[in-house]
């Protein structure tokens, strides 16, 4: 039988291990910039520790030693949204990614608020004249779906088939962003939609293909 300590200690050692790679990181990129402070590679200390505790160098190397670990840590956050996000497309729930991070579902759900069980949908106008076509992509993250909109509009002018409009619905169905392509300024601008366009009957209502025909006709009015 597996011995359970066991396991536990050599869990422990990895996380040891792969934190003094982390400081070993930290502390490499910190002598690589060195040369700002007036060191040189050769003149550099070995360790973080070896200047005297209250000289100028011994400041200026721990500030730029401060500056490297939360560039390491601002990275480290942005590889975790990108891995929740991830995991939450494969599947993973709120308590998964809690789990596996450390924290209580409930903390999981307010740090990636976007990961699980969200999704925004982007509806594209496209087409310079009658009758406009209509483009749909589903997506995890409402800044990818607002950029991959404005990218749409922006690059629609170039083509007869391209998009002309673009509006993003949350998973509650609410428009939460629209724009189009305004000929003035030839670029997308953004618009608020009327009251009666700001909720979006789900694909499948009644109600939903009259929606989409509202929304091309005040699309069509603006262009």
């Amino acid at each position: 039988m597996v011995d359970m300590w066991e396991l536990d200690s050599e869990g422990v050692e990895e996380r040891v291990t792969f934190r003094a790679q982390v400081r070993d990181l930290v502390w490499r990129e910190t002598r690589r910039r060195m040369h700002f402070l007036g060191f040189s590679e050769q003149e550099g200390p070995a360790t973080p520790n070896a200047l005297v505790p209250t000289s100028a160098a011994a400041k200026a190397v721990h500030l730029m030693y401060l500056e490297v670990a939360t560039e390491v840590g601002d990275a480290a956050r942005d590889l975790a949204v990108d891995a929740a996000a991830r995991a939450g497309r494969a599947g993973a729930s709120y308590a998964d990614l809690g789990e596996a991070s450390g924290i209580t579902r409930q903390a999981a759900r307010k740090r990636w608020p976007e990961a699980v069980g969200t999704h925004w949908t982007l509806y594209l106008l496209t087409g310079k004249g009658h009758p406009h076509g209509m483009a749909v992509q589903m997506l995890r993250s409402s800044s990818k779906a607002i950029e991959t909109g404005r990218t749409a509009v922006d690059e629609g002018a170039l083509t007869e088939d391209g998009a002309v409009g673009a509006v993003v619905i949350n998973a509650a169905r609410e428009a939460v962003w629209a724009c189009y392509f305004d000929d003035g300024t030839c670029a997308p601008e953004e618009i608020p939609l009327p009251e009666d366009l700001q909720n979006v009957p789900a694909p499948g209502e009644e109600a939903h293909n009259d929606w989409l025909y509202r929304w091309e006709q005040h699309i069509t009015r603006l262009l």
